[in-house]
């Protein structure tokens, strides 16, 4: 199993443009008119252009609102906060870990963008918690991901991928790795998402719901580079592709799609205007999609269309581009100069 050597930061003698992602040689000096995968430039151009903060949404209305939900709501509510938050914290540090072997200029670079990205996703979970809920409730929904026995069960292969990625890198676990990355971008996050537009379509946790589209078209866009970064050194790395370990990416969306439908039944139980099967098919939709983007065939036959037509408004139609805050004129909001708009009360 080959080793990964973390990349060295600066070795003139070697070349500008990496000889391979992992394992190869580079100076360390990017110049974006000469890498290996000159598409990665137009991947960072627009993840450059997501840039948001989560304290420019107004949460004024929320912060009324919260009270008002009903028992099932708050407890969906502060629960799959801290699912997020149990799975956006991770995402910081393996985008950072992945970087520190890669030898490719290049990918360093949107890495670290993605890095950033995610730690303000975690942000916006403590911003949103502390203008809705006291602090007793912010911490418990943080240790959702340390104590539900559900949440907990949904997330150990994760951890185990992750942590033997950290431990013992090599090419075959950082590849596990990034197919563990897609999965938490383009699958993990998607029952959550979907309560919080369930929301907003009732007019409900306007200001959540947004801050949450903006996350959402973030992690599509990264699922998108860490799918085309798995492609790239699986074709670097032939011996890799052999059935065993096509097999056991399959394997792994199998269990993350049992794993993600157990988690929303859970959930999302007694929550009005969520169908439950439409959920399960939902995310065997998001599965194959990510299989598609991985390189990989389908395998769920019947779900190569969305089930939840009504969630396309606010997940179907993110272009490439950030559009401006003020755009959205169905869920719009105003920017605050002040924490959270408390100042507006």
């Amino acid at each position: 199993m080959a080793k990964l050597m973390k990349a060295t930061v600066l070795e003139p003698k070697h070349p500008n443009k990496a000889t391979a992602l992992f394992n190869g040689e580079a100076s360390g000096i990017l110049h974006w008119d000469n890498v290996a995968y000159p598409h990665f430039y137009d991947l960072r151009k627009t993840i450059r252009g997501l840039f948001w903060t989560a304290n420019e949404v107004n949460m004024v209305a929320d912060t009324k609102q919260f009270a008002s939900l009903s028992n099932e709501e708050r407890t969906a509510f502060l629960k799959i906060i801290g699912l997020l938050a149990t799975l956006d914290g991770p995402q910081t540090d393996i985008a950072s870990k992945i970087a520190a072997y890669s030898t490719d200029p290049s990918v360093k670079s949107i890495l670290a963008t993605i890095a950033d990205q995610e730690s303000e996703h975690n942000h916006s979970y403590t911003y949103v918690l502390a203008s809705v809920t006291n602090y007793d409730n912010q911490i418990a929904s943080f240790n959702e991901g340390r104590t539900d026995e559900v949440l907990l069960e949904r997330n150990k292969r994760i951890a185990a991928v992750y942590n033997e990625f950290a431990e013992n890198p090599t090419i075959e676990t950082v590849l596990k790795a990034m197919v563990y990355s897609a999965l938490l971008e383009g699958l993990f996050f998607y029952s959550g998402f979907a309560f919080f537009y369930n929301l907003a379509r009732n007019q409900k946790m306007v200001g959540t719901s947004t801050m949450i589209s903006y996350i959402n078209r973030d992690e599509l866009h990264h699922g998108r580079f860490i799918s085309e970064l798995f492609r790239a050194t699986l074709a670097e790395n032939p011996e890799y592709n052999n059935e065993q370990f096509i097999e056991w990416v399959y394997d792994e969306f199998r269990h993350s799609v049992e794993q993600e439908t157990k988690w929303s039944r859970y959930v999302l139980a007694g929550i009005d205007g969520i169908d439950l099967d439409d959920m399960e098919g939902y995310v065997k939709y998001r599965a194959n999609k990510m299989l598609r983007m991985l390189g990989l065939s389908e395998i769920y036959e019947g779900y190569e269309k969305n089930p939840m037509k009504w969630i396309r408004a606010y997940t179907d139609n993110f272009n490439g581009t950030k559009s401006d805050f003020f755009e959205q004129k169905s869920r719009q909001y105003t920017k605050t100069s002040d924490l959270n708009g408390f100042d507006d009360l």
